[in-house]
């Protein structure tokens, strides 16, 4: 009889673990078709290419309720930024994507990412490039981010503390630069460490107010074209004291 119940019990919290499992692959599914109202909706944006289908998976395939503290599904999947401690946060999952399609980043690329806060950005651009190289200067977020990317098998990723101003040269240079704070200028170290026919995008703007998300693009060594694209909040740019 004992056994019986033991088989009971074990028999209910799998049904109850594949069911969580179940809500949070509903969930994600949602959030990829809110992604996708948002990109129809928004064309000018994006453009006639829209987003592409590899940035959809891309965000489909990435599990935001690992990257949150309450691992919630709920809160996750939900239309808009969560808090991660700290004072940051991961962005809307519409802005993670619509950053991402305008870095154009291809499955040769190396991508670097300023600002890795808890990884789910580095995530997302680890599905579609060969390498990812991504900064954190809060260092409780540069361990944890580290962390939960080496727990989920991001093998192409590489984390590093420090001061994202300066980008990363020795992992450079870089075929995309994805920067997730807002900063009032654009970075001569970053425009530097950029390929020719790479992209930069971030949020060029005061802090705590509406800043221009802006798509830089060099088209020959010291010679880029800037164009903002979309207004955003994100939280400030982080600088060490020096």
């Amino acid at each position: 009889m004992k056994t019986l119940l033991l088989l009971v019990l074990s028999m209910v919290a799998a049904a109850r673990e594949a069911t969580a499992q179940d809500e949070c692959v509903r969930e994600r599914a949602a959030m990829v078709e809110t992604i996708r109202a948002y990109a129809r909706s928004g064309a000018g944006v994006l453009g006639q290419q829209g987003l592409s289908e590899r940035v959809l998976e891309a965000m489909g395939q990435t599990k935001r309720h690992l990257f949150i503290p309450e691992r919630s599904c709920s809160i996750a999947y939900a239309d808009g930024p969560v808090p991660i401690g700290l004072g940051q946060t991961i962005s809307q999952p519409y802005i993670v994507a619509l950053m991402t399609q305008l870095a154009e980043v291809a499955p040769d690329h190396v991508v670097l990412e300023v600002g890795t806060g808890s990884g789910y950005q580095a995530a997302i651009l680890a599905h579609l490039a060969r390498k990812v190289c991504t900064i954190e200067i809060i260092p409780q977020l540069a361990e944890a981010a580290a962390k939960t990317l080496r727990d989920l098998a991001y093998d192409n990723v590489s984390v590093r503390l420090g001061d994202g101003y300066d980008g990363w040269p020795e992992c450079g240079p870089f075929d995309a630069i994805v920067v997730t704070a807002a900063l009032g200028e654009l970075p001569p170290p970053l425009i530097e460490q950029l390929k020719v026919g790479g992209r930069l995008v971030m949020p060029v703007g005061s802090a705590y107010t509406t800043q221009h998300l802006t798509v830089v693009e060099k088209i020959a060594p010291g010679k880029t074209t800037t164009r903002a694209v979309a207004l955003v909040r994100f939280v400030p740019f982080t600088r060490s004291q020096k």
